[in-house]
C-alpha cells in the first residue's frame, strides 16, 4: 500500500508515524506541521524527518507563518496546493490526517 500521510501538528510523537507500515510512506507537512522542515530544537533536526525519503512541506503554509522554501531542509521537499492534490490523487492509494 502506497500511504500518504498529511501531518498538521508539529508536537506529533514521532513513535505514531513509527508505527505506520507501508511500501511507499509518504509525509506531507501542512499547517504547524510545517515547523518539523524548518525549525531545530537544540540543534538538531526533527526525528521526524529521519523516517521517510518522501517529504514534503506545503510552501502556502510556510509562507503564512514568515517562513520560506529557503528555511527548509534539504530532505523535505516544497510543494504547492496543487502539488498536493495530484501526490494525493497519483501516487498514494490512502491519505490519513495526524
Amino acid at each position: 500500500m502506497k500511504l500518504g500521510v498529511l501531518l498538521s501538528d508539529h508536537k506529533t510523537d514521532s513513535d505514531v508515524l513509527g508505527r505506520l507500515t507501508a511500501e511507499k510512506l509518504g509525509i506531507i507537512l501542512v499547517g504547524n506541521g510545517t515547523y518539523l522542515a524548518t525549525i531545530k530544537e537544540n540543534g538538531k533536526a526533527s526525528p521526524i524527518l529521519d523516517k521517510t525519503s518522501n517529504l514534503y512541506v506545503l510552501v502556502e503554509d510556510l509562507e503564512s507563518r514568515g517562513l520560506s522554501a529557503a528555511n527548509v531542509d534539504s530532505r523535505v521537499k516544497p510543494v504547492t496546493y496543487s502539488d498536493v492534490v495530484d501526490l494525493i490523487f497519483n501516487d498514494y492509494e490512502k491519505i490519513i490526517w495526524l
